[in-house]
C-alpha cells in the first residue's frame, strides 16, 4: 500500500486548485444550545459527480477534483441554524478556500444553512476548514486515477498511520450503491470544539460494507 507520506489534504488538492493564504477574524456570539463539536465531510468527488447529475455541472466535477470538502457541520441540539450574515470572503481567502471548496454558490448556501450555529463569522469558519484540511493527511488511494476495491479496515488503517493523533473512532465512511456495488462517497471526521479529534457520536453514520469501491479520479 502506497501513501503520500507527509502530504496533507490541502497540499494534495492544490494540484487541482490555486495557492495563497487565508485570513479570518473571530466574532464571538451568544447561542442558546452548546456545541458538542463538529463533523468535517470530505467528499470523493469522482463518485459524487457520478451519482448526482446536478453536482456534475459544478466546478469540482468539471475541473476534475479528486477530493473536496462539503462542509464542517456543527453538532448541536439547535433546530434552526440559518443565518443572514454575510458569506463574502476577501479575494485572497476565497482563492485559498476554492482549493478544497471550489464552488462559490455551494459555500454560500452552506454558510447560510449552518452559520447561525457556529461561534464564528464566515471568514473564521472557512479559515477553520483550511486549518483542518492542512492537518489531515490522506491515503494515496483516495486521490489515485485508478478505480480499485478496498477493505474498510485497510483504508481506516491508512488514515491512522498518516495521522498519529487520529483515533479510529473519529473517522466514518459513507457509501452509495451502483449496480449492486458499494462506492465510497464520503469520509467524515469528528472534532471537539478546540479542533482535536474525538469519538464520533452515534448520529454520525458509517454505512459502508467491509468491501467497497474507490472511484478513480479523472
Amino acid at each position: 500500500m502506497i501513501f503520500f507520506g507527509q502530504t496533507s489534504v490541502l497540499a494534495r488538492w492544490a494540484l487541482f486548485g490555486v495557492s495563497g493564504a487565508g485570513l479570518g477574524l473571530f466574532a464571538p456570539q451568544i447561542f442558546a444550545a452548546p456545541l458538542q463539536g463538529y463533523v468535517m465531510v470530505v467528499q470523493m468527488t469522482p463518485a459524487v459527480c457520478m451519482f448526482d447529475a446536478q453536482k456534475s455541472k459544478q466546478r469540482k466535477c468539471l475541473e476534475g477534483y479528486s477530493l473536496n470538502i462539503s462542509g464542517l457541520y456543527p453538532e448541536t441540539s439547535e433546530t434552526e441554524c440559518r443565518t443572514a450574515s454575510s458569506a463574502t470572503l476577501s479575494p485572497l481567502q476565497a482563492k485559498v478556500v476554492a482549493r478544497i471548496m471550489p464552488d462559490e454558490n455551494a459555500r454560500v448556501q452552506l454558510w447560510r444553512g449552518i452559520g447561525g450555529c457556529v461561534k464564528m463569522n464566515s471568514s473564521q469558519y472557512f479559515r477553520t476548514i483550511i486549518n483542518y484540511a492542512e492537518r489531515l493527511k490522506v491515503p494515496a488511494e483516495l486521490t489515485s486515477p485508478e478505480t480499485r476495491t478496498m477493505h474498510q479496515t485497510n483504508l481506516r488503517l491508512g488514515f491512522l498511520r498518516l495521522n498519529s493523533s487520529l483515533p479510529a473512532s473519529a473517522i466514518k465512511f459513507n457509501c452509495a450503491t451502483s449496480q449492486g456495488n458499494a462506492i465510497l462517497t464520503e469520509v467524515r471526521l469528528c472534532y471537539k470544539n478546540n479542533g482535536q479529534y474525538k469519538q464520533c457520536s452515534v448520529a454520525v453514520e458509517n454505512n459502508c460494507p467491509n468491501l467497497f469501491i474507490i472511484k478513480g479520479s479523472y
